[in-house]
């Protein structure tokens, strides 16, 4: 018997989805001491991921997991939560005093709700991370924050369970999960979008191993604006610099015809945009220079309506 299993408080935990999320919490979960008594698995992945992640651990249907669980784990995509813990609930699958836990950012615990009247409590603990569904996940996850939403009477439990998978709890209002999550997909999957947009531009000039050349710019990048936030911005938008930017604008227009990537040059034309006005508002680039780039873009509108702007 390990240290971590002879702790007070251990608790039966089942895991509905053997996705790369479900199947590492789980494990963080198990090595903190608590007893996994089942996982659902669907698909080939999700049971070889469960088998690597979480050996010994039987493969249960839905039903069979929840009435061995004192805590229900939902890893489950967004779309499917809210059916499948209605289903339970009418089922009458739920007991009181059972723990409900979701991993969705989108939604807090109103999509829970249909297990209170069972006399279930709620908690939604999101990881603001990207998963691989490997061990090594367990470690990121000693980094990670995670959004917790839960009634005030039961939010030490859910920051309780971050804490011991290793993670930091940050509480997040039921009104605010939507606007949160859309928060960590603009940063987390936007990037991706972008890097996959620069790579297909190197690779189409000749750059064998684009990761490599854009690797350590990102990196920085990707610190700077962490640590000092939109003043970490620099480029020819931020210098004001119309001739740089109606280079880039035409050749990008170019390489989407060529290429068949209208993506790329749409992205940049917002973005250079989006990173104009930040500039603009934070004083950084006049209101001059403000004006040229919007016309380099072929989105000139002028300025904003503010004070000390000469032309109003």
């Amino acid at each position: 018997m390990t240290e971590a299993s002879r702790r007070p408080g251990r608790l039966g935990i089942g895991i509905i989805g053997a996705g790369r999320v479900g199947a590492v919490l789980g494990a963080a979960l198990r090595a903190a001491g608590h007893a996994i008594v089942g996982v659902h698995a669907l698909s080939e992945a999700s049971r070889t991921r469960a088998e690597a992640l979480l050996p010994d651990v039987p493969i249960l249907q839905i039903p069979e997991i929840v009435e061995r669980s004192e805590v229900v784990l939902f890893a489950v995509p967004d779309d499917e939560l809210g059916p499948l813990v209605s289903g339970l609930a009418s089922g009458g699958h739920f007991t009181a005093g059972q723990i409900l836990v979701h991993t969705s950012g989108r939604y807090g615990t109103d999509v829970l709700e249909p297990g209170r009247e069972a006399g279930t409590v709620g908690l939604a603990i999101h990881p603001a991370m990207t998963f691989t569904g490997l061990s090594l996940d367990l470690t990121r996850l000693r980094t990670a924050s995670f959004g917790v939403t839960a009634g005030a009477a039961f939010l030490p439990i859910a920051q309780a369970l971050v804490v011991e998978m290793g993670g930091e709890p940050v509480v997040i209002a039921e009104g605010d999960r939507p606007l949160y999550h859309a928060a960590l997909a603009h940063a987390s999957n936007h990037t991706v979008t972008l890097i996959g947009q620069a790579s297909q531009i190197l690779e189409s000039i000749g750059v064998d191993k684009p990761g490599e050349m854009l690797g350590p710019l990102v990196r920085a990048s990707v610190d700077n604006a962490l640590a000092s936030g939109d003043a970490a911005l620099t480029g020819p938008v931020v210098r004001g610099d119309v001739g740089t930017v109606v280079s880039h604008r035409d050749i990008l227009q170019g390489f989407a015809t060529e290429e068949d990537a209208p993506d790329i040059g749409a992205a940049y034309l917002g973005l250079a945009r989006a990173s104009a006005e930040r500039a603009h508002r934070r004083g950084v680039l006049s209101d001059e220079s403000f004006r040229g780039i919007l016309r380099a873009l072929a989105l000139d509108e002028g300025p904003r309506r503010e004070s000390g702007d000469p032309d109003q």
